[in-house]
């Protein structure tokens, strides 16, 4: 992936108040490049629209995009719109990347949902939606593929108001939807905008007298919806019945900004028709950054969007390497102003970083700038050491900017490398593509024996593993990760074990007598035996060890204690089923016997490990398997088969609902049944699922289970020593 950077020209920052912040969103497949390419053209940033089919866009600019014929990484650009600068943020629709996403709506102030009007909200839409909600983000809804031959604007009209409320107010609605679309009726201006058939600037007409019923109805909303939010607005509007233009500008940018209104436009991104109007929509009403609330700051206070603040404050919000320039880092300017040559403090690292050089991002393309003033969104290049979710500011700043909550993994894999000698190569790209993508989570688990992998879905990890080979020239494969079980005991058992080695000059010699039992908190000291000691240590993998010490006369030497102990952790590592960390057992070491000149500390730890292991398999061991729950939402026409392939998962359902017009399936599924879900659950909805699970408990397998995996562990034991 080539980046290309241009030689500086002369550009003093736009002023906050003249910036907007745009993120496209939505659904794979519904024109967000499209539409972005349409506003680069409309806007003159560039002389020819670029096409998908033809890997020729702005935006979707690497050769893994271009490739693929769809986003895999957010794209920064930007244009000019009379004396506005809008900065246009295009996302994946995959869910796989929702990292992009939730990143880019952080430094975005309105977000601009994209739906294919031939196939309505779709599950991606709802996802948009959501995280609209939680960032609290104003945001407006664009119609698109009106001229396609199945677009019906009435039906996904009704299903977003279904879906997200009566806050979804159509601004513009097609006057000729499908294949001879070229009209649209703007019920916020009254006038209708009349296509040429290349696109471009449209022609106004009057609204013809059919639709003028249906028109005046929509813009009597509008206005009343503008009028809610100023008293004096809506006096005047009882009193006149309508509001001025710039009353109505006043009314509406409020109620965008408190999330009061979502506004709908239409338009058709391939053939260049309604963009314009948009455009004009996000310049005159969508919020500048100085209109937002001020940024949440670690510890709860904020920071307003100032560029007169003597003191910077920036935010890296996304990094991308590239082979010929290093680390690229996107950042939105929060506070002061920016320029070539500022030293500014890492706050995350303690480390000051130059910037040396500042530019503004057309796709591929960068021009370098004098400054960036607050509000503003650029790129710099070779910071030393700081990454996505730092915030970089003037020495002396004490707050950093509340980081991006990237939400948990949804898939796992274990990666393996074509020959031991590659590992390293292997770890190094890996951590690479994981400063640029951090919902990737990379792990080299010692419980498992395996480097893991974690991501949001198949798709995503298929696109790690595309980077690995082609930009790395390394081979990886997947395996199943294997389950990190747990392994327990169910009842007492009671064990001696005596450890006796002579070769000649100093032997081996040590004997312990131990009793284990199941841990629980608040349970009495063990029967019969007088307790000197008592120890408790938290496991790094969940649960307790509680080890008690109750040698009474001497029979062993206190000095033996931590060798003993030792010996039993070796074993509660490994356990003795499967080799499955062990946890919530009690140990109590009540005799033994040492002798002067041949006990050691290896000898009682050899002693306590082989005692340990022969009393757990006598106390009724029991094999713990994790347990996930697992939160569906799919159509009710799918329902069936998502239930039916749940049910061979061994899952257990523990609720149903209705979630808008998705149903709800909440299911506890063990993990061990839950490798490549995502691809399943994708594959039986058509995409139109989505998921997520989160970690809920450990519990007994089944005793058929139990002793498969026991089986399984013997086989691989004699494999490795064969």
């Amino acid at each position: 992936m080539l980046i290309l950077f241009t030689t500086k020209h002369h550009f003093m920052g736009f002023d906050t108040k003249d910036i907007r912040n745009v993120v496209l969103m939505g659904h794979s497949g519904c024109g967000k490049t499209s539409f972005a390419e349409t506003m680069l053209f409309e806007s003159g940033a560039i002389t020819r629209m670029g096409s998908i089919a033809e890997g020729s866009t702005t935006s979707d600019f690497s050769s893994l995009e271009k490739e693929r014929g769809n986003s895999i990484f957010s794209t920064l650009m930007h244009v000019k719109w009379k004396n506005s600068k809008i900065n246009i943020i295009d996302t994946p629709g995959y869910d796989d990347f929702v990292g992009d996403v939730i990143a880019s709506m952080k430094v975005a102030d309105t977000g601009v949902i994209i739906i294919n009007a031939a196939h309505g909200v779709e599950v991606g839409t709802e996802i948009i939606w959501e995280y609209m909600q939680a960032f609290k983000t104003p945001g407006i809804i664009v119609m698109n593929q009106m001229d396609h031959e199945k677009a019906d604007f009435d039906k996904t009209l009704e299903q977003a108001q279904a879906r997200f409320g009566h806050k979804i107010l159509p601004f513009q609605y097609p006057y000729n939807q499908g294949t001879g679309f070229n009209s649209i009726i703007d019920t916020l201006r009254m006038v209708l905008y009349e296509f040429p058939a290349n696109g471009g600037k449209p022609v106004k007409k009057e609204i013809p007298a059919a639709e003028m019923e249906k028109a005046m109805a929509l813009h009597n909303a509008l206005v009343e919806a503008a009028a809610e939010n100023e008293e004096g607005l809506m006096e005047k509007f009882f009193e006149s019945g309508t509001l001025t233009e710039e009353e109505l500008s006043k009314g509406l940018t409020i109620a965008l900004a408190n999330q009061q209104i979502f506004p709908v436009f239409c338009c058709s991104s391939t053939k260049n028709m309604g963009s314009g109007r948009i455009m004009g929509f996000i310049n005159d009403i969508c919020p500048s950054p100085a209109d937002r609330p001020a940024a949440e700051l670690d510890g709860g206070s904020t920071l307003a969007c100032d560029s007169k603040n003597p003191q910077t404050t920036a935010f890296i919000y996304k990094t991308m390497s590239e082979p010929q320039v290093g680390m690229v880092s996107y950042f939105k300017v929060y506070a002061g102003v920016m320029k070539p040559g500022d030293e500014l403090y890492n706050m995350d690292h303690q480390v000051a970083e130059r910037i040396n050089q500042l530019f503004v991002a057309e796709g591929k393309n960068r021009v370098a700038v004098d400054e960036l003033r607050a509000g503003d969104i650029g790129v710099t290049v070779k910071l030393k050491d700081s990454h996505t979710n730092d915030t970089l500011a003037t020495k002396g700043v004490t707050k950093k900017i509340e980081k991006i909550h990237f939400p948990e993994p949804r898939i796992t894999a274990a990666v393996v490398p074509p020959s031991k000698s590659d590992m390293e190569k292997l770890m190094k790209a890996l951590h690479q593509i994981q400063e640029e993508d951090p919902t990737l989570i990379v792990e080299q688990n010692a419980q498992l024996k395996q480097t893991i992998i974690y991501g949001q879905g198949q798709l995503h990890l298929d696109i790690i593993k595309y980077r690995i080979e082609k930009l790395n020239g390394l081979v990886m494969e997947f395996e199943k990760p294997r389950i990190p079980y747990r392994e327990t005991i169910t009842k007492k058992a009671d064990e001696m074990y005596r450890h006796k080695k002579q070769s000649g000059g100093a032997g081996q010699f040590a004997e312990v007598h131990m009793r284990i039992e199941p841990y629980y908190e608040g349970m009495g000291d063990p029967e019969g035996l007088t307790v000197r000691s008592r120890e408790y240590e938290e496991l790094d993998w969940g649960g307790k060890l509680a080890f008690y010490w109750c040698i009474v006369g001497g029979s062993i030497d206190a000095k033996y204690i931590n060798a003993i102990k030792k010996g039993i952790m070796q074993k509660m590592v490994e356990g003795p089923l499967t080799g499955s960390c062990c946890q919530n057992i009690r140990v109590s070491v009540y005799d033994g016997k040492m002798h002067s000149v041949d006990s050691n500390d290896m000898a009682f730890m050899l002693a306590s490990t082989n005692a340990f292991k022969s009393a757990f398999r006598n106390a009724a061991p029991q094999i713990l398997e994790p347990i996930y729950e697992l939160t569906v939402l799919c159509a009710d026409t799918v329902m069936g088969d998502v239930m039916g392939d749940l049910q061979t998962r061994r899952a257990m359902i523990v609720g149903m609902d209705s979630d808008g017009h998705y149903q709800k399936i909440i299911a506890k599924v063990p993990l061990a049944e839950l490798y490549q879900y995502s691809s399943t659950l994708r594959s039986l909805t058509q995409g139109k699922a989505k998921f997520t699970q989160k970690f809920a408990e450990y519990s007994p397998v089944t005793p058929d289970i139990q002793a498969k995996l026991i089986e399984h562990h013997k086989e691989e034991l004699e494999e490795s020593h064969a």
